[in-house]
């Protein structure tokens, strides 16, 4: 079971509850996997260092600016795993919470105050009276502030980005910024690389350019590869192709299959650039564009351009 844990945001920031949602996932299962609904990424830094997460994600957007219920479910729901969601019994949370369950068709029980062996302690009533449930499968739950203990904040973990903002210009800035924090440029090797999502094999020439400013190799999926014979076997990443190690990673059009990321997960920064926002490559992703190529390619050319002058 994937548990995941939506941080408790406060004018831009991430709220100290959030460590005790992260404590509550606990007790249903494992490390959860926790998702910063932000309008800027450099809000998820603040999670960095919390300890028992598996995972943590970014999921940058400009419906997280002002407070939208219907907007902010679709884009979490966009980004999120499947798997029992967990969040904060504040008034905000609690309708999202609604939202969301709604959204998934999954059981809803709000103002959790205890978890013990998969079942759910909540007051109702107005307290009078205490119920425990238990649910079949998954379930969006909301946890009331200082009941479980906040998790510590000694642990290291790397932010993945998943911008479904719409503004490709401001995505592509930002994700090199992130890029050049993380990157040792004395040591750069790059890879981009399309996929089928590609729509053609002619459209490889747009990677081809940008591959020449950047000093970059193109690689393809086998997905382009096998529909394709313009497209060589050379330059297929994955199991059954080239593994590859190199700084930056660029997948463009290419949904992740585990055939493509057995080839190419331990590059140290990866990009992922596709219109299906529920594409597997994101949670693989250090950042994620959600666009087409048509969109993100040529910003991305005009931003490396402008980077290399």
């Amino acid at each position: 079971m994937t548990t995941i844990v939506i941080a408790e945001i406060n004018n831009g920031s991430i709220q100290e509850t959030t460590k005790e949602l992260i404590s509550a996932a606990h007790s249903i299962e494992g490390n959860p996997v926790l998702i910063i609904p932000c309008s800027n990424a450099s809000t998820a830094d603040g999670a960095s260092n919390f300890e028992g997460v598996s995972q943590v994600i970014a999921a940058k957007s400009d419906v997280f600016g002002t407070y939208d219920a219907s907007a902010w479910a679709d884009a979490l729901d966009s980004v999120m795993p499947q798997g029992t969601i967990v969040a904060a019994a504040s008034q905000q949370s609690k309708d999202l919470a609604a939202r969301i369950a709604a959204k998934r068709n999954l059981s809803v029980v709000q103002d959790v105050v205890s978890i013990e062996n998969g079942e759910f302690t909540s007051p109702i009533y107005s307290g009078k009276a205490m119920q425990t449930v238990r649910c079949n499968g998954d379930a969006v739950i909301t946890v009331r502030a200082n009941i479980f203990n906040p998790v510590s904040s000694g642990g290291s973990n790397s932010v993945q980005v998943v911008d479904t903002s719409g503004n490709v210009a401001t995505a592509v800035r930002e994700m090199i910024e992130r890029a050049s924090k993380r990157l040792d440029v004395s040591e750069a090797n790059i890879i981009i690389s399309g996929g089928r999502g590609m729509g053609d094999p002619s459209n490889f020439s747009h990677l081809e350019q940008i591959a020449d400013v950047i000093g970059a190799a193109v690689g393809a999926s086998r997905a382009a590869v096998d529909t394709w014979d313009e497209i060589p076997h050379s330059m297929q990443v994955g199991q059954t192709g080239k593994t590859v190690n190199p700084n930056l990673y660029i997948a463009v059009g290419i949904s992740g299959a585990i055939q493509h990321l057995a080839g190419m997960r331990s590059s140290k920064y990866i990009v992922a650039i596709n219109k299906d926002a529920d594409a597997p490559i994101f949670q693989h992703a250090d950042y994620g564009i959600v666009a087409t190529w048509e969109e993100t390619l040529p910003v991305l050319k005009a931003a490396f351009q402008s980077m290399m002058a």
